[in-house]
């Protein structure tokens, strides 16, 4: 699990992430912002910084700001950045969410992010990855608050967590003015259970786009709609 990863137009190091690349990050980056077109981007617990990357090949957004307070991470992170075509246009800020709200003046035109979802203890063993994924370290109360007062007007926040955590996520968005716009609710397999939802919102509301992805038809072989969002990124889509 060390080793680069590597897609269509860029490669992503990981030797020093607690948490390595995964599906939810690649869904998360191919399925934000679809029916947007972003100017300014931030990237909230950027880890390895795949999200900001795949945003970067996908929009022509001059700034693409991403934030890590794990060191290791913020160091892997600005380097797969600086190692990437987009290197001009990614930034990488190791600080808290607390931290960066308090001290950053401009909004954002998309913000994403993959947050830490485990609100029981996690104890693997390795610290920094259950620091990644215990949501001690960004409640979702906290990251929604922060996400209002950066958001701009017409602009999008979209996260990815557990599909049992999102009707209580969209009623703390919606107590901070932040509605559902798009919901995509994403299972491995047919007979699968739900697992993860994506959700997008705006500062308006609307009608909610309600989705089904399904990703695996088999083992190994992809459905026609998991391909379609995720064949500019892997190589072998």
């Amino acid at each position: 699990m060390n080793k680069p990863f590597r897609f269509k137009q860029f490669v992503v190091q990981q030797d020093r992430c607690a948490m390595k690349i995964g599906t939810d990050g690649v869904l998360l980056g191919a399925w934000s912002g679809l029916e947007h077109t972003p100017e300014s981007i931030l990237d909230i617990g950027a880890g390895t910084g795949i999200i900001s990357l795949m945003l970067a090949q996908r929009f022509n957004a001059f700034t693409i700001d991403a934030l890590e307070i794990d060191e290791n991470a913020y160091e892997q992170c600005v380097d797969n950045f600086e190692a990437s075509p987009w290197g001009d246009r990614l930034y990488c800020y190791h600080a808290g969410w607390d931290e960066f709200v308090d001290e950053v003046d401009e909004v954002y035109d998309l913000i994403v992010s993959n947050p830490p979802f485990y609100s029981e203890k996690v104890a693997s063993g390795d610290s920094a990855r259950d620091l990644a994924r215990q949501n001690d370290t960004l409640p979702f109360t906290e990251l929604v608050k922060g996400v209002s007062k950066l958001l701009s007007d017409p602009g999008r926040f979209s996260v990815i967590i557990p599909y049992k955590e999102a009707k209580d996520f969209i009623n703390l968005a919606n107590a901070e003015a932040l509605y559902a716009l798009r919901i995509c609710h994403i299972k491995g397999h047919e007979d699968a259970p739900f697992k993860r939802s994506l959700i997008e919102f705006s500062r308006t509301k609307a009608d909610t786009k309600v989705e089904v992805l399904i990703i695996e038809k088999e083992r190994h072989m992809y459905t026609n709609e998991y391909i379609a969002l995720t064949k500019d990124f892997y190589l072998k889509m």
